[in-house]
């Protein structure tokens, strides 16, 4: 997603240090390993690092990758003895590989089991959530982290359900309470919020961003990729922070926070995928770019 504009945003240079977070099956990564960077590849998912280490073992020594969640990506750089590095990448969100597995339990349309954990060890499931969780507690999922509106009547439609044990089963319910209007499935909100309550996204994000400031060179960029609302949010309110000398509350009449601008923004608006990209790949609409530059 966004190849050509990661691309312009990263600054590849020879022999460069970059660290693609998310490496996936390695295409971002790829792209940098042909203008002559270093990479170090992270992903949570042990089978995602396996692809990867196919797609990209021609290239050698100039790659290493680590089955370590982003949310470590300082302790990955000097396990790796990675590190300053010239670039950080986050490409967040669902890869079509993990949607099209209907083992993984990310899609609403394949029947598979209730997992959606992006670490296939990890003891939560989407299924713990489901049948185990308080009704208040799956509403306040549902709302906070689908920004569904009538996430109180699916988690009470989900109770009075349960067990559930696979997505079609989970699917159907909400379909039977919302309806169908329009393209967007009416499971698309639920099944993100219990995605993004099972993964900790938010919070890993947040953690992995902090981390970033100490890692990147003056002059290296950090480069992220959305695809949902809070993710663009949370992103783009770090970046507003980091670009600041002073973030005390404006009825503070002389600063004392000693907060010091640490990014200065690359990009003032969010870049989007153009046209012809959504059209040969459809997963790309709701992409969202930020980019800052270490100061």
């Amino acid at each position: 997603v966004l190849l050509n504009e990661v691309m312009d945003a990263l600054q590849v240079k020879p022999d460069g240090r970059y660290v693609d977070c998310t490496v996936g099956a390695g295409g971002h990564s790829a792209a940098v390993l042909e203008k002559g960077g270093r990479i170090l590849g992270i992903d949570i998912d042990p089978l995602a690092i396996e692809i990867a280490q196919n797609n990209l073992s021609s290239y050698g020594d100039r790659v290493k990758l680590i089955n370590k969640s982003f949310e470590n990506v300082a302790a990955a750089c000097a396990e790796a003895d990675f590190s300053p590095v010239d670039g950080v990448l986050f490409d967040l969100g669902l890869s079509s590989m993990q949607i099209a597995d209907a083992d993984r339990g990310f899609s609403f349309r394949n029947e598979g089991p209730l997992r959606m954990s992006f670490d296939p060890s990890a003891e939560l499931t989407a299924e713990t959530i489901v049948n185990d969780y308080p009704e208040d507690e799956l509403a306040r999922i549902i709302r906070n982290y689908g920004e569904e509106s009538r996430g109180r009547t699916i988690a009470r439609a989900i109770v009075s359900n349960r067990p559930i044990c696979t997505t079609t089963q989970l699917s159907a319910i909400v379909l039977k309470v919302i309806g169908q209007h329009g393209r967007i499935h009416p499971a698309t909100k639920t099944f993100q919020a219990i995605r993004i309550a099972v993964n900790r996204e938010l919070e890993r994000i947040e953690s992995a961003l902090k981390q970033v400031v100490d890692i990147l060179i003056s002059g290296g960029r950090l480069v992220v990729i959305s695809f949902h609302s809070l993710e663009d949010r949370l992103v783009k309110e770090f970046m507003k922070i980091e670009s600041m000398d002073c973030i005390c509350p404006p009825r503070v009449p002389v600063c004392v926070c000693n907060h010091h601008a640490t990014f200065n923004l690359i990009t003032k608006k969010v870049v989007t995928p153009s046209c012809a990209e959504v059209a040969a790949n459809p997963l790309s609409r709701s992409a969202k770019m930020r980019v800052a530059e270490r100061i």
